[in-house]
């Protein structure tokens, strides 16, 4: 079963509020309407997203193209980093660089990247084992574990070279195409607004 994983695009950056709280920017909420607007989301597809309200609010606006509830998962949710909780910009680089560098190690207290990459792998799989072998599924997530995910459907070592900020556009917003049962990464990172409606055939 061949499934997408989108990442939510540009958040509100607010040092005043949880992370997992952020919402979609202004530009992050236009992308995901131009997407939808361009009637390419199949109808009746299985909504799935992280709880954290970016991936959250990614996944309404496409569940009002399918017509159909959005479901969500804890264990969906990014890497875990509240032991930092928000960090500059380039500290925060500097932290994820690490991550993917030594998944076996916790930078600064964050979730290592192997515990992570474990948790979204078993959440995908529990979710794609609940909905018939013929449902088209979308997910709505983020984008470390969302490289972690690829790494490990694609047979990658962890590296931050597999990281959609590398590979699709900056801010977010990229997906790529997969079937975990199989092991196959049918395409790498991609900006939404490059996926097409042969995506969903």
């Amino acid at each position: 079963m061949r499934a997408l994983y989108l990442t939510h695009p540009q958040v509100k950056m607010d040092p005043n509020v949880p992370v997992p709280l952020w919402g979609l920017s202004d530009i992050g909420r236009a992308r995901a309407e131009a997407l939808v607007a361009r009637r390419i989301v199949p109808g009746g597809a299985v909504v799935f997203a992280s709880r954290e309200a970016k991936a959250l609010e990614l996944a309404e606006i496409i569940a009002g193209a399918t017509g159909t509830p959005v479901l969500t998962d804890h264990d969906m949710g990014e890497n875990d980093r509240s032991a930092t909780g928000f960090l500059p910009p380039a500290l925060f680089e500097e932290h994820a660089d690490q991550f993917f560098a030594h998944p076996d190690r916790s930078i600064s207290g964050w979730e290592r990247a192997i515990d992570a990459q474990r948790r979204i792998v078993g959440s995908v799989r529990t979710a794609l084992d609940s909905v018939p072998a013929d449902a088209q599924v979308i997910f709505c997530g983020h984008g470390a574990v969302g490289t972690l995910l690829k790494c490990h459907v694609g047979k990658k070592r962890i590296s931050r070279d597999e990281d959609q900020s590398r590979i699709g556009v900056l801010g977010g917003g990229n997906g790529f195409l997969f079937d975990l049962a199989a092991g196959e990464l049918v395409t790498d990172w991609t900006p939404m607004e490059a996926i097409g409606p042969d995506w969903f055939a």
